[in-house]
């Protein structure tokens, strides 16, 4: 096979250890290989770089494992290109199998550029992408906590959310306080409600009389700590990815105007794709990436199942909030081909073909560096006139109608 690296390195990346295989040219028009081990403390990794470097390394490629290859692949980025390379593209040929063996087949597909990169985004997206992930998850421990409140209201045999739309709202708390300083009749936590919930006093009444013990009091007031300092951390959060997030406000204020993602959303496809397109060059392969378009699987002719292949969870997590809400949207093309499809692919698929069209949509926005120009909801009908045409006939012969579609005279 060609060489296309002369002088490339491969990384075997464990917890404590990095197995380092060099091939560079030697005597003869033949290739010399040498191994070395190092530890994985900055001090070793810092030994690495510069073993690499004498050895005049253009280009180093190491595994994805778990979060091990980030330490490794920051301290060399810097004075070495570095490729992260995908698990499923470097499985070997059954045999013996070494942590020296695997770092010489590394080498080895680099160097015959048997390999491509994954896409790793520069620092300051890295920087955002920590930032967005953890309230992400924080978020989710809210909501996760929440549902922990409502069940230990339910052991009780409290019904507050029966009645009340959010039971964490002003009068939701007010109540649960209520009930964790030691008031139980009925009658007075009902009258601790508010605004338009003061017209459910009556039910209120039935809903807040139970059996709420001390035991579901001390519950009650953890859970309610916990999320008062749940709503702290992501309000900080909030403000440093603020800060983070300066460079890119033109990016924000575009993604925006996509039905169904809102600064937040925007904030969170940024951290996780980045701003720059032409890493992936087209929307297609972006799309590939993420996990949003159906794989191909056919052999004989036959074709069988294309599921899609694994993506990032945090991007699909906010994808899918997005498509959520604009499948919801009226008057918009990605709400239109949300109900088109819903109602013969099912709720699932039909969202996952929103969230593909919002992937496309989000490529061509940051590439073009233009606003979202929405086709309309009825798109799919000036599409194919003809076809619409038609389905309807057979809608109206199907109710005992004789109808012929003639078309109109040019005026």
């Amino acid at each position: 096979m060609d060489m296309v690296v002369e002088r490339c390195c491969g990384l075997d990346v464990h917890k404590d250890t990095v197995v380092a295989c060099v091939r560079t040219p030697g005597k003869g028009g033949r290739r010399d290989q040498e191994t070395r081990t190092f530890g994985t403390m900055t001090a070793d990794l810092l030994a690495l770089r510069d073993w690499l470097c004498a050895m005049d390394v253009t280009l180093c490629g190491m595994e994805s494992t778990g979060v091990y290859w980030k330490c490794v692949f920051y301290v060399l980025e810097d004075d070495i290109e570095c490729w992260l390379l995908n698990a499923r593209h470097l499985r070997n040929v059954p045999g013996k199998k070494t942590d020296v063996k695997d770092a010489e087949w590394i080498c080895q597909l680099v160097e015959h550029g048997l390999v491509s990169p994954s896409f790793v985004p520069p620092k300051p997206i890295r920087e955002l992408r920590d930032l967005t992930r953890y309230r992400k998850a924080q978020i989710e421990e809210r909501g996760r906590e929440a549902q922990r409140l409502d069940k230990v209201l339910q052991d009780a045999g409290l019904k507050l959310s029966s009645v009340a739309t959010d039971i964490l709202g002003k009068s939701g708390r007010d109540m649960l306080e209520a009930l964790v300083s030691g008031t139980r009749d009925p009658e007075v936590l009902a009258e601790l409600a508010r605004g338009r919930l003061r017209s459910k006093i009556p039910m209120l009444r039935r809903a807040l009389e139970g059996r709420f013990s001390a035991n579901h009091a001390l519950i009650v007031s953890t859970i309610l700590a916990k999320l008062d300092f749940l709503e702290e951390a992501i309000a900080g959060l909030s403000d440093n990815i603020e800060v983070l997030i300066g460079p890119f406000e033109v990016e924000v204020a575009l993604l925006d105007t996509i039905p169904g993602v809102d600064r937040r959303i925007a904030e969170c496809l940024i951290a996780e794709i980045g701003v720059d397109m032409d890493r992936f060059s087209t929307s297609a392969r972006l799309s590939s990436w993420a996990g949003m378009c159906p794989g191909n699987n056919e052999s004989g002719g036959r074709r069988r199942s294309g599921r899609t292949r694994k993506g990032s969870k945090w991007l699909a997590a906010n994808l899918a909030e997005a498509a959520e809400a604009a499948g919801r949207s009226k008057n918009t093309y990605l709400g239109a081909q949300f109900q088109r499809l819903r109602g013969r692919l099912g709720h699932a698929k039909a969202r996952k073909a929103v969230e593909h069209s919002m992937l496309v949509a989000t490529f061509h926005v940051l590439d073009q560096r233009v606003p979202y120009a929405d086709l309309g909801a009825d798109w799919f009908q000036k599409r194919r006139p003809d076809a619409h045409a038609r389905r309807l006939a057979r809608q109206i012969e199907a109710l005992g109608y004789r109808v012929s579609i003639e078309p109109a005279e040019a005026a």
